[in-house]
């Protein structure tokens, strides 16, 4: 409060009139009077400056309180009784001016001016919407509230009550673009970091850049590519490191969760084709006492006082299975591959998909069941995860994958794959052997002659060298110099390798050393006795392999992106 006014000197003595004593009392009266009204006049204006200072107090007062502080802040508050729990999937017209509440990610914030924000909230995948907060008159939303908001770090999960309704046009951003949130409460629930260690925006870029030689080159230097000249300018590509360094943010980005979708439904396409054929599942053991197959590319680890061996594959297991009386049986698992191949299409740990059946006939009946498993994938993805895919082609451009139409499926013997190559292929493959296993470029080179010729991106070889095959797989009956086994093609690239096995223990005894095996060694000694444990039907089988699936159909430039966690030489982390 001011200060009261002080009074004011009086006025100087008038000189007193000519006249005698009336004169003078004349002048006393004057000067009373004069006095008193100065005196008024000044408790006037003392009033005056009170009611302005109470009035500018009040004032500052009213911008200083925030009437809103209960609605937003760092810790959950209370949402209003009847807010309705929401899923931006299905938000609908029954909404419409209602007040609801949705936890999601602050993915980026837009400041329209000190009284409105607008922001974006995420939930999984792409799902998002526009929300606003705009201060009002009632003071549940403040400028305060507003100013807190625009600060929020990205990525910050919140909890929001707002009420939803329709904006004046499209919000072209967000994937929920007919519905907007004009929040009345926020909360955060756990917050983001302020600075990103790589950004939604170059999590979502195609990754250009799969080197494992990059983090000792570039220690300490964020692991950035550059963005190759078809993409616009602004957030550079990351790099595969910089991914799985981050493997939060690579997680989060919707590329990534959009590959993880297909990824589950091929399994599921899998499973639910071959359950409709009779197949029965089982799980063999990832932990074995012996290097499957034979095999030297294997894992080992110490055992209590022994020493133990990660599976190459079910193989043995799945034999096992027909072995104890089953007729159809799949498994799908971890596979470990002690090699040191550091390509786009290796992985030291990927994901089989393998079944293993009887053979009444023909063990054309494997083909053409894995065929028919393998299609019913293809045409299935098509038509359950067509916006997914849509999303990854967005990021990386493809073309459909071409599947032939039922009847004309594409099947050629080796033999007629390599002399496809020596008459219509490149000049460096004239001379093709027919007892020779391909090469990487020779299946690339075939791939494309194929799709070129019958249209289509899958495709199956049969009758293998008896050289390029393992010793479990059975010789042609009519030339033992093929095999009764196969490999099946998606987009020039293998992705399963299959065939008849032996099922008489003589005869596998006899291949095995043909192939310079030891059928006495541990391991493969209790899988030849299986076989004189009880008479084994003929059967076969094959292995595909999850990641390449998914890879191959999606033409993505890696295997490890169709991975989870991608496990190579010279990675095990996170």
């Amino acid at each position: 409060m001011s200060e009261p006014a002080a009074n004011p000197p009086p006025p100087p003595a008038e000189p007193a009139p000519e006249g005698g004593e009336d004169a003078a009392s004349t002048s006393k009266k004057a000067a009373k009077k004069a006095e008193a009204k100065a005196k008024k006049e000044a408790e006037k204006a003392r009033r005056a400056a009170e009611r302005a200072a109470a009035t500018a107090a009040a004032t500052s007062a009213a911008e200083t309180e925030d009437l809103a502080k209960d609605n937003y802040g760092p810790k959950e508050g209370q949402l209003a009784a009847d807010a309705i729990e929401i899923n931006l999937k299905t938000l609908g017209e029954e909404h419409v001016g209602k007040t609801v509440e949705l936890r999601a990610w602050i993915q980026n914030t837009r400041v329209q001016s000190a009284k409105m924000v607008f922001v974006e909230l995420r939930e999984e995948g792409n799902w998002a919407i526009q929300g606003i907060v705009a201060a009002n008159k009632e003071g549940t939303v403040s400028r305060q509230m507003v100013k807190w908001v625009s600060s929020i770090n990205s990525e910050s999960y919140l909890l929001v009550e707002a009420t939803v309704q329709k904006p004046l046009e499209p919000v072209v951003a967000c994937r929920v673009s007919h519905y907007e949130l004009h929040i009345t409460k926020c909360y955060i629930l756990a917050a983001a970091p302020a600075g990103l260690g790589m950004t939604l925006a170059a999590a979502n870029k195609a990754v250009t850049n799969f080197s494992d030689e990059q983090a000792a080159v570039e220690e300490g230097v964020d692991k950035l590519s550059i963005a190759p000249a078809s993409e616009p300018a602004g957030v550079p590509a990351a790099s595969m490191l910089t991914h799985l360094d981050n493997i939060v943010m690579h997680k989060r980005a919707p590329v990534a969760q959009a590959i993880s979708d297909i990824r589950m439904e091929v399994k599921e396409l899998f499973r639910s084709y071959l359950r409709s054929q009779g197949f029965k599942e089982f799980e063999p053991p990832c932990l074995i006492g012996a290097a499957s197959e034979g095999g030297a590319n294997v894992f080992r680890l110490p055992y209590f006082s022994t020493e133990a061996f990660l599976a190459q594959s079910p193989q043995f297991y799945k034999q096992y299975e027909i072995a104890g009386g089953r007729k159809r049986v799949f498994c799908v698992g971890p596979v470990f591959r002690a090699e040191n191949s550091n390509t786009p299409r290796h992985m030291t740990e990927f994901t089989g998909l393998d079944l293993e059946m009887e053979i009444k006939k023909s063990y054309h009946e494997v083909i053409d069941m894995l065929e028919g498993v393998l299609l019913h994938i293809f045409r299935g993805l098509k038509e359950r995860c067509a916006e997914e895919i849509e999303l990854v082609r967005s990021v990386y451009p493809s073309e459909e994958f071409l599947v032939p139409e039922s009847g004309k499926e594409v099947r050629l013997t080796f033999a007629e794959g390599q002399k496809l190559l020596r008459e219509e292929g490149p000049e460096e493959y004239r001379n093709v052997s027919d007892h020779e296993d391909m090469s990487t470029p020779q299946e690339k080179a075939l791939g494309a002659l194929i799709r070129k010729k019958y249209g289509t991106d899958f495709y199956v070889l049969d009758k293998f060298p008896e050289e390029a095959r393992p010793f479990y797989a059975k010789e042609d009956p009519s030339n033992p110099s093929l095999t009764n086994a196969y490999d099946f093609f998606m987009r020039d690239q293998e992705i399963l390798s299959g065939g008849q096995r032996i099922n008489d223990p003589e005869e596998l005894e006899a291949r095995m050393r043909k192939k310079g095996v030891d059928p006495k060694s541990p391991g493969l000694k209790e899988y030849v006795d299986v076989f004189r444990q009880a008479g084994v039907p003929a059967h076969g089988g094959g292995g595909i392999g999850l990641d390449r699936v998914v890879a191959f159909y999606l033409n993505l430039p890696s295997v490890h992106l169709a991975a989870f966690y991608p496990r190579t030489p010279k990675r095990l982390a996170p």
